[in-house]
């Protein structure tokens, strides 16, 4: 069997996504469905960022932040809708191993990227509320590229890691059990056990989400604490402070709803497959929310509690007609 595998490595390998199991004739309604929620992300993310590079008053740290979280929704959700819809419309569930390590690069990357760049926002926020006046003295234009550099590096670092595993592992099968290619999905085909692929999975999605974790609650604990300490002290304090800590504070309600929401969807996905009952259609729905949810409302909730992006899409949209 394991030299089977090997030899399978000398031509083309060609996978075969299992896919939704849906009924004869279902597939151009659930195309349409698929096309629909990929045409509100591309809508709803494309108006964010065009109105924060169109307009100058939005070119500061949070709003570049906000940026670099569009580009990721659009990755996770760019990376797993348009094959989605091709295998509703025509039944295609083959795919090259080539363009299913690639699908598998850019969810994972998604998947830790979605989390340090919130992890960077919380960062910033932590710096805009407690530490107002001297905020744009530290967080520089240096320091800002910086941060979004550095939760992109340690996602695409951290994946081609992953995915390294899968260059010497000789594989005994074709068909992948899931709606999308994946790490797992793939080494599951494997012609052995990968122990150390599953080991380094496993400590790095624990140490991403833990530190990440850390990171957010030590700024919000900062943040609240220094909210209670400045209304006691709120006489004292120069109204110019106070208004520039108002203001940042509203920030920070959307950016603790939307990771709230990101690792909700995230726990939907491990329940649902401690429970062997579940239909399989409705785990793997559960297993694409992560990729779905989040860019598909994380504009909506920027867009509606920001007041600064709200008026300037406001104003766009007013110029446009």
């Amino acid at each position: 069997q394991h030299k089977r595998g090997k030899q399978t490595r000398l031509f083309p390998i060609v996978f075969e996504i299992e896919g939704f199991d849906f009924p004869p004739g279902s597939g151009p309604f659930l195309f349409l469905v698929a096309l629909l929620v990929y045409m509100l992300v591309l809508l709803g993310n494309g108006v964010v960022v065009c109105v924060i590079v169109l307009d100058r008053k939005l070119h500061r740290p949070m709003f570049v932040m906000i940026c670099h979280l569009v580009v990721c929704d659009l990755l996770g959700a760019t990376a797993v809708l348009p094959r989605l819809m091709m295998d509703f419309l025509t039944g295609q569930k083959k795919i090259v191993y080539p363009a299913a390590i690639t699908q598998a690069f850019c969810i994972h990357v998604y998947g830790v990227a979605m989390q340090t760049i919130l992890g960077a926002m919380a960062y910033d926020r932590y710096l805009a509320v407690c530490e107002p006046l001297r905020y744009h003295t530290i967080m520089t234009s240096a320091r800002l590229h910086f941060c979004c550099a550095l939760a992109w590096i340690v996602a695409l670092v951290l994946i081609a890691v992953l995915l390294s595993f899968h260059m010497n592992a000789p594989l005994c099968g074709h068909i992948i059990r899931h709606v999308y290619c994946s790490n797992r999905g793939i080494l599951n085909l494997a012609c052995s056990a990968t122990p150390t692929n599953n080991i380094y999975g496993l400590c790095m999605t624990w140490s991403v989400s833990t530190v990440v974790f850390i990171i957010i609650a030590f700024s919000y604990i900062r943040i609240l604490t220094d909210s209670y300490k400045q209304r006691i002290t709120d006489s004292k304090c120069s109204a110019g402070s106070a208004l520039v800590r108002s203001k940042a504070f509203q920030t920070c309600a959307p950016h603790l709803v939307i990771y709230t929401l990101y690792q909700i969807a995230s726990v939907i996905i491990v329940v649902s497959y401690r429970f062997p009952a579940v239909h399989p259609n409705l785990i793997k729905f559960f297993s694409i929310l992560f990729i779905i949810v989040p860019p598909t409302f994380n504009p909506v909730i920027y867009g509606l509690v920001i007041k600064e992006l709200r008026t300037s899409i406001i104003q766009k949209i007013s110029i446009r007609v």
